[in-house]
């Protein structure tokens, strides 16, 4: 058992009181950010004056070694060690002698893993983020490819208004850019550093808590309140509750394509790569991904209900309770991590039928509304011309019909102030194109969407 404390203990640990404590089969993760903040640390003790200049550079030639050796598979961290700080510890003083002892003046693992798990969201932080701009990038391509793509929009799963596939995507763009900005607002709140805070009350060493955030990139400095900093995980709590509401777009999104696949809509051909195929039924092709993504959406939300349970009675300062918050962090980010990855590949191979989507918009009496438009421009009341047009969907149901489908005699017959022009003003090209205020699906309004998620994945790339 290689641990960090034991002087005041006569006996030893019980193995599985051991087993349950350490923490080093999922911590061992942060091994980067670990060996970071001790070589951020031992050069600030150094510069300070509190160890010499001779053991920070040991401690810091050590450090670089031991992170080169894991990284290339010589050096093993294995459950001999209580946790990721002590196995630093540990392996360092093996090698570079006593100097290896001093690396831990001024501060305490309370700090330590307070520091490693921000360094370590940070860079999950950034990582998610990168893969939504893919996955924007995807989307972007299928906007400007489908500025003029007809589809019905839907209100409670019931064919609406005719939009376009680009109009449609547009939607979901809007949601990533949400996403990435509640990623970005993290990044700026945790962005201080908590090192030197010890255990919770600071530490009597002189140290210059300024040089460590500097030498760490945290743009805040250091944290203001030492109890605050060892038990804060708002930034992970934060971080998860943005990972479950990208996961909540992902699945929303999941289930359009796993909808849009079936035989009843036919929208997409999902690429072979993202597919499945069924033991029995050879016919089957299964979108197994998007609900692959759709059901790993609640392990997400789990992750954010289990920290949140954890962190609510917690007193000050830093208890074990707060050791829970690593394995569900983890798999969180693993999780959504691999679904945005093999989401966008889907959808960047998926495949459109344009033709089905066009022509399920004109079945579905999507112009409705903008017959009873037309009624209104001629000086109908909207309330009669609402009765009129429903009238005649009734018909068109009963008979089999589209609405352009209707002679005009038909159209007459429920109110005489249709003329020919009733067929230009219900073809999906009118009812679209003329939809041009800011947010509508008409070309020049989506064009100016285009333009700006142009600009916006070039700035946020």
């Amino acid at each position: 058992m290689a641990q960090l404390w034991g002087g005041r203990f006569k006996n030893g640990t019980d193995q599985n009181a051991y087993d349950f404590n350490a923490s080093i089969t999922f911590d061992r993760r942060m091994y980067r950010e670990d060996i970071q903040g001790s070589i951020a640390h031992a050069t600030m003790l150094g510069e300070a004056g509190i160890i010499s200049d001779d053991d920070a550079h040991a401690i810091v030639e050590g450090l670089k070694g031991i992170l080169e050796d894991v990284e290339s598979g010589k050096l093993e961290i294995t459950s001999k060690y209580e946790d990721i700080h002590s196995f630093v510890e540990a392996v360092l003083t093996e090698r570079i002698g006593d100097a290896g002892k001093r690396l831990h003046t001024g501060r305490s693992r309370n700090d330590q893993v307070a520091l490693d798990m921000k360094l370590y969201t940070r860079r999950e932080i950034k990582s998610v983020d990168e893969k939504l701009a893919r996955l924007q990038k995807a989307l972007l391509t299928i906007i400007e490819n489908n500025l003029d793509t007809f589809m019905p929009g839907f209100t409670h799963l019931q064919k609406a208004q005719p939009v376009t596939l680009a109009h449609y995507m547009g939607a979901y763009m809007e949601m990533f850019i949400r996403d990435r900005a509640r990623l970005a607002d993290i990044i700026k709140r945790m962005n201080s550093c908590p090192l030197g805070s010890g255990a919770l009350a600071g530490t009597t060493y002189p140290l210059n808590r300024k040089r460590t955030a500097e030498l760490l990139e945290f743009d805040l400095g250091p944290t203001r309140n030492s109890m605050d900093s060892v038990s804060d995980r708002d930034y992970l709590i934060e971080f998860l509750d943005a990972l479950a509401i990208i996961m909540m777009h992902l699945s929303r999104f999941s289930e359009e394509i796993i909808i849009w696949n079936s035989n009843e809509y036919r929208f997409v051909e999902i690429d072979d790569a993202y597919s499945t195929g069924s033991s029995i039924m050879p016919q089957k092709k299964n979108p197994d991904i998007a609900e692959l993504v759709r059901g790993k959406t609640g392990r997400v939300y789990g992750a954010l209900i289990s920290l949140l349970t954890t962190m609510k009675g917690i007193p000050l300062a830093y208890d074990k309770d707060m050791q829970e918050d690593k394995e569900v962090a983890y798999d969180a980010m693993d999780t959504v991590s691999g679904c945005i990855e093999l989401f966008t590949g889907m959808i960047e191979t998926i495949r459109f039928r344009k033709d089905v989507m066009e022509k399920s918009a004109k079945n579905g009496f999507t112009n409705a509304t903008d017959a009873a438009d037309y009624l209104v421009k001629k000086g109908v009341p909207f309330r009669d011309a609402h009765g009129i047009i429903g009238r005649l969907v009734l018909k068109c149901l009963d008979e089999g019909k589209a609405l352009d489908d209707l002679s005009l005699d038909e159209w007459k017959s429920e109110s005489e102030v249709f003329e020919d022009d009733i067929y230009d003003a219900i073809s999906l090209q009118t009812c679209v194109e003329k939809r041009l205020t800011d947010g509508a699906p008409g070309h020049a309004a989506m064009q100016k969407n285009v333009d700006y998620y142009k600009s916006y994945l070039k700035v946020n790339d």
